[in-house]
């Protein structure tokens, strides 16, 4: 699945594991993204969206 939102463009962010003992190894964190059916330009698309943009109405989701 995409790891970026198709509306916000929240995608992959990087940081640092931190240890008790400060060593520090990279990481990840990914957006909690899910495929749905929304209403673009009047017609029905698939697109991948972030919840955050979900819950807050930024898509016309069709079911």
């Amino acid at each position: 699945m995409s790891s970026y939102c198709e509306v916000c463009g929240k995608g992959t962010s990087t940081g640092m594991n931190i240890s008790h003992s400060h060593v520090k190894t990279k990481r990840t964190w990914h957006p909690n993204i899910h495929k749905i059916r929304a209403k673009v330009d009047g017609e029905i698309k698939r697109l991948n969206v972030c919840t955050r943009c979900i819950r807050s109405g930024k898509v016309d989701r069709t079911l």
